[in-house]
């Protein structure tokens, strides 16, 4: 009878844990620098914390939209998709840094393209105004003294601009896509030259953010979010065999291929965190809202100083 007794309570116990759970929904992509929340989901590390973590796929150019409605409660994005989101009424806060591309994200040209500024004139496809591809589309033209008011830009998102380059789509001169999608391209030249990367650009950088309310509301959950992201880099360093399979996938792609990916990008961890938070963070900004206002997608710079809170980075 005891034994009953000391189960049941060890049951009630365990209940109870499940039901004090914070539920979580983050809206992401299938970019690679994400990858690790999908691992801290996938491995239990979120649940370790006291989360109960959905991850719902949403076009970037919709991300804000499920913040807007409370249909996600915080999301994975560009630093400078922040601003836009702020300057445009959907107030959020970064709460810590998840990657640094390193050649992830890439313009690729069609021959005969010797240079970024003998775009002018043509056809690029990328992602829609407010997105990531597109500000990068008008970073690395800027960067070259052509705007992005001197092309024409269509708009297709990562995967399909790739896929316009493999296929030789007619009327596409250049593609703005990150990995695993730049991969393909890597893989078959003859469908076209990257260009350019982060490498030579580097300006795309992800961070998590959340709804001011809902960080209000549940500061532990933030700090045990970010704690599984923490602890989901130290699992790739202790078992990237099998972090890899888990986060590739998640994208439709095999350990190796992933593992190949990842390589064009640096997930930043604690140390990496304090570091950007001190200083990078701030002067990229800056100059990213100068570009934003400059090309219209923003008609205002709201207050850079309240877009972070680095409480949860500790």
């Amino acid at each position: 009878m005891k034994k009953i007794v000391i189960t049941a309570a060890v049951a009630a116990l365990c209940a109870a844990a499940q039901a004090q759970e914070t539920k979580v929904a983050i809206g992401i992509s299938g970019w690679t620098g994400f990858a690790p929340l999908t691992l801290a989901r996938e491995a239990g590390l979120f649940k370790k914390h006291g989360l109960d973590v959905s991850i719902k796929k949403i076009p970037q150019k919709d991300r804000h939209l499920a913040m807007a409605s409370g249909d996600i409660q915080c999301a994975a994005t560009t630093v400078e998709t922040w601003i836009v989101w702020n300057a445009n009424g959907v107030p959020a806060t970064q709460i810590f840094q998840l990657d640094k591309s390193y050649g992830a994200d890439g313009m690729v040209v069609k021959p005969g393209i010797a240079r970024i500024a003998d775009l002018k004139g043509k056809t690029v496809a990328a992602s829609a105004p407010g997105t990531s591809p597109y500000f990068a589309l008008a970073w690395m033209l800027k960067k070259n003294g052509v705007s992005v008011k001197d092309v024409k830009v269509v708009n297709l998102e990562p995967q399909a601009a790739a896929n316009a380059m493999l296929t030789n789509t007619a009327g596409i001169d250049a593609a703005m896509t990150y990995e695993p999608y730049l991969g393909t391209v890597r893989a078959k030249p003859e469908a076209g030259r990257i260009i350019a990367t982060t490498l030579d650009y580097p300006m795309v950088m992800d961070t998590v953010g959340w709804t001011p309310k809902f960080l209000a509301e549940n500061p532990k959950a933030a700090k045990a979010l970010a704690d599984g992201y923490f602890d989901a880099l130290e699992m790739i360093k202790a078992e990237p065999k099998k972090s890899f399979e888990i986060m590739g996938a998640d994208v439709k792609q095999t350990g190796e291929q992933f593992e190949a990916s990842q390589k064009y990008l640096r997930w930043q961890d604690r140390a990496a965190n304090k570091t950007f938070f001190a200083g990078e963070h701030g002067a990229f900004s800056k100059e990213a809202a100068d570009l934003l206002l400059e090309v219209g997608i923003i008609k205002a710079v709201p207050d850079l100083g309240k877009l972070a809170d680095t409480r949860f980075i500790q």
